[in-house]
């Protein structure tokens, strides 16, 4: 008996043991392991939930969602809105007020533009024409003349709510009219003949629910929204946004284990994916609250941030650049804010934030608008924008593949395939274009569609979606950014096209021809917009003019903020301008010989950029 008793002891302890190093393996080889499994589980939870709606042709939709959580929990505050609570209750109510307004105006199917800042109508009329069956198209508010013109006219829009830039559509507003495109102005009264007042028909319009019939949706991948987005083809496009990926986008902050009880600070522009999509349909897909500001502060963010006891923030990097610009303060870790939710962040500047501000969960995401893939920084690991594994990779196809930066295309072998890289090395970074990953195109053109598809990458037929990004996947499964590639660079926080900014700047009467491209400014996030030009031979080059000319064609983020004056301009054996060796170059006129010219606001005007001028720009004492 106490034979057997000693034999169990020991057994218990063998197995103990074998459980300790297990424990300790794991701890060594996979220290990840387990913050992996739960991630994975939540991804796998909720796609399932998609699975189902694909399967049972019955899709519950964010605006759905919205309508359930009104009636479960109508006095919740779902906005905050310079310090005001409005109820989900509240703007269901609204909503429908702008449902009963148009519901003998448009039909099933139709596109209604939205060109609205932040505001609490801007998801009312969001809703409201959700509930009849529309797709909305969120217009960019920076754009104007041309470019907003050609939104328009890509997305097909039939009817246009403004709020307080009915200014911005005053270039366009007879050409609208002629393609009999109806105007509404969110005031009381008519603000100018042919433009319709929307709150006096809303105060009049019953707040009971249109049929729930007209929002009905059986296939997930029908449209929803249509966001812009600046690429490699000039002017804006207009990403094809379907309830897949609307929902999938309002899951982000379940996944990063968010619930209802967390008050979500959103200071980006809701007509971007991120303020909209993540922001606030991961607002509604928890029952949470949401902040909602018109414009970024940095002077008032913390201080936002303590009154509503803020536990979530949205941001971009040059946001968290900014805060951590501003003068310290003794209580810069006073706040409730647990974790931060956004993409762009550099390291440095995310170690700096760490350091001021606390022990924030900093939760990089790394998607476009129209892209069919997502990588997640569940772990935190500073300066990656996502984690991958095994199972990971079973679910969402990518591949990084060789990149020519001199060719600016993929390297391709004897064959024609493109080539893996290995492990630590940069690469194109391509997701493979699938039934689980379909990739929804632009609105309007089939060819800018086309242009970001890569075929017979791997085996003949097969497609995957270009992202333009160059990145690099480390030993330990960790994926960082590194670069964008072709006709496409991000300043401020926005995509700045290449090709729309050389057709407005070829409009100027002495150039001849330019050549944009984006060059890295010490201390500051992206690349700023910068212009090889060559003059014509009968002109000289005139700095105001110039300035004059960009001030009023295109938004501030576009304007090219460094002029580079060239004889000629190096090209490629298809006729493509050759930008990589200006861009190595940058805008130091200690080594560059040509005129270089700086876009001083002050001035009005683009002034010689001289040695004194480069070194504080450098220094950050010339803020760009």
């Amino acid at each position: 008996m106490i034979f057997c008793y000693n034999v169990c002891c020991l057994s218990v302890l063998v197995s103990l043991k074998t459980l300790m190093d297990l424990n300790q393996i794991q701890r060594l080889c996979f220290p990840h392991f387990w913050k992996d499994a739960l991630f994975l589980m939540r991804v796998i939870r909720y796609g399932a939930r998609l699975e189902i709606y694909r399967r049972s042709s019955r899709v519950v939709t964010v605006v759905d969602r919205f309508v359930q959580q009104a009636q479960r929990i109508p006095d919740k505050a779902f906005l905050i809105y310079e310090g005001v609570a409005y109820t989900y209750g509240e703007l269901e109510q609204r909503s429908n007020r702008v449902a009963r307004v148009f519901r003998d105006a448009v039909k099933e199917g139709d596109t209604v533009a939205l060109l609205m800042s932040n505001e609490p109508d801007f998801l009312s009329v969001w809703f409201g024409f959700c509930k009849l069956g529309c797709a909305v198209a969120f217009l960019n508010t920076n754009i104007r003349s041309r470019s907003l013109l050609h939104c328009f006219s890509c997305c097909g829009a039939e009817l246009a709510v403004v709020a307080d830039l009915l200014e911005t559509l005053e270039d366009i507003l007879p050409s609208l009219q002629e393609d009999g495109i109806t105007v509404w102005c969110m005031t009381r009264e008519s603000p100018r003949p042919g433009v319709h007042s929307l709150l006096d028909q809303m105060e009049e319009a019953s707040q009971e629910p249109v049929a729930a019939e007209r929002r009905s949706v059986r296939c997930l991948r029908s449209p929803t929204l249509y966001i812009f987005t600046s690429g490699t083809t000039g002017l804006p496009k207009a990403a094809v946004i379907t309830h897949l990926q609307a929902l999938k986008a309002a899951g982000g902050f379940w996944v990063y284990g968010a619930t209802g009880s967390d008050v979500i600070y959103t200071p980006l522009p809701l007509y971007h994916s991120a303020a909209s999509l993540v922001g606030i349909g991961g607002t509604i897909e928890l029952g949470a609250t949401c902040v909602l500001k018109k414009k970024f502060s940095a002077s008032q963010f913390w201080h936002d941030c303590r009154k509503h006891n803020v536990t979530i923030f949205q941001y971009i990097g040059e946001l968290c650049r900014y805060l951590c610009n501003q003068p310290t303060a003794e209580n810069e870790k006073d706040h409730r804010v647990l974790m931060g939710v956004g993409n762009g962040l550099r390291q440095d500047v995310w170690r700096e934030f760490l350091r001021r501000f606390g022990d924030i969960r900093m939760c990089e995401i790394y998607g476009s608008t129209e892209g069919n893939l997502c990588f997640m920084n569940h772990i935190g690991k500073i300066g990656a924008v996502g984690r991958s594994n095994f199972f990971y990779k079973l679910i969402f196809k990518y591949d990084l593949v060789k990149y020519d930066l001199v060719r600016e295309e993929p390297v391709r072998d004897h064959s024609g395939f493109c080539q893996h890289v290995q492990k630590g090395e940069t690469g194109l970074l391509l997701s493979k274009i699938c039934s689980q990953s379909p990739f929804f195109g632009y609105a309007g053109s089939k060819q800018l569609t086309e242009r970001k598809i890569l075929r017979d990458v791997f085996v003949t037929g097969d497609a995957y979606f270009n992202t333009g990004d160059l990145m690099a996947e480390d030993e330990d499964d960790f994926i960082c950014f590194r670069d964008r590639v072709g006709d496409t660079f991000r300043w401020k926080g926005e995509n700045v096209a290449t090709t729309e900014v050389t057709e407005i700047l070829g409009l100027v009467d002495f150039i001849q021809e330019a050549s944009v491209y984006g060059v890295q400014v010490p201390g500051n996030e992206g690349r700023a917009g910068m212009a090889a030009v060559i003059v014509r031979p009968e002109c000289t080059f005139d700095g105001k003019k110039l300035f004059s000319h960009v001030l009023r064609e295109l938004p501030s983020y576009a304007r090219p903020l460094f002029i580079r004056l060239q004889e000629s301009l190096e090209m490629t054996s298809t006729f493509k301008q050759q930008k990589f060796a200006l861009v190595e170059s940058g805008f130091d006129p200690c080594s560059i010989s040509q005129p270089l010219f700086f876009l001083d606001c002050s001035e009005k005007s683009y002034v010689p950029l001289t040695s004194s001028v480069y070194d504080s720009i450098v220094s950050g004492q010339r803020k760009v």
